[in-house]
């Protein structure tokens, strides 16, 4: 069948790029046209509007054009079928003698070259070897066989080595695979090693932080305490020296037993082993 029997191919040309539509989309005023070509327009005019009448389009992507494709892809595969029937009916009439207007029946061995009955009989061909071209073609065929189980050989051969290749890359990969789990899972015992041995460290940082607070506070209550005795013989000493001279005298020995004697044996020592 001819292609021109379907619709005809201005109809389903774009308007934008005068070719047969591709991708067809249809807008909001039913205008069609390809996808990449509309897109192009709108980039070009800065403005989403119809090539042809210029209506506003509703949407950035729009639909494709089902029944326009479909049409399409109909007039393109007659198309194809009617240009295939056409080369076939030029091969066809190739087949006969280009002199002559003959068929091809015969084949001259010495020339390598196939003839019609009237070739045969010329000048050029006479006293020539012929055989049928049927015949001609078995032996060119069969020339080639050998060429052909080579060709056929080295395939499979390369098919082979590709079959070994893939299998050796898949080994490859299964071992890569395999390994990496390993040192994954090695690194994490590791890190969780490492994890327990902080939490371990710094708990026992923190114990004796605790320990020492504790033996600080003790010492400084202990610190605390002296003071304040102290403090207190230091008030009841200069109280006892601002009396008369009478009083002082009758007061001064049990003063000096009470509070000098007492003050001069209190000893502290800043420095204590346990906080070393």
């Amino acid at each position: 069948m001819e292609a021109k029997a379907l619709i005809p191919e201005d109809e389903l040309c774009c308007s934008v790029c005068c070719d047969i539509f591709k991708e067809p989309v249809v807008l909001k005023c039913c205008h069609s046209f390809c996808r990449k070509c509309v897109k192009q327009y709108w980039e070009e005019k800065s403005s989403r509007e119809c090539p042809i009448c210029r209506t506003k389009a509703s949407m950035e992507d729009p639909p494709v054009n089902l029944a326009l494709r479909s049409i399409v892809e109909s007039y393109l595969k007659q198309k194809t079928e009617s240009e295939a029937e056409k080369h076939e009916a030029a091969v066809k009439s190739e087949a006969c003698c280009s002199l002559h207007g003959e068929k091809l029946l015969l084949f001259c061995e010495e020339d390598q070259e196939p003839l019609c009955l009237v070739c045969q009989t010329s000048k050029k061909h006479r006293n020539h070897q012929v055989c049928p071209v049927e015949e001609a073609v078995l032996d060119l065929k069969g020339e080639l066989k050998p060429a052909l189980n080579l060709i056929k050989e080295k395939l499979k051969r390369f098919s082979k080595v590709e079959q070994e290749c893939k299998k050796t890359a898949e080994h490859v990969r299964s071992q890569v695979q395999h390994t990496e789990r390993q040192i994954k899972a090695e690194f994490e015992k590791l890190h969780q090693f490492l994890r327990e041995e902080e939490e371990a460290r710094l708990a026992a940082l923190k114990e004796e932080e605790m320990l020492k607070s504790l033996i600080i506070r003790e010492k400084l209550e202990h610190i605390k305490r002296h003071i304040c005795t102290l403090s207190d013989k230091f008030t009841a000493i200069e109280k006892a020296m601002d009396t008369e001279d009478t009083s002082f005298f009758q007061n001064y020995k049990d003063i000096k037993m009470r509070y000098v004697y007492s003050a001069c044996q209190v000893f502290v020592t800043p420095n204590s082993p346990m906080l070393e």
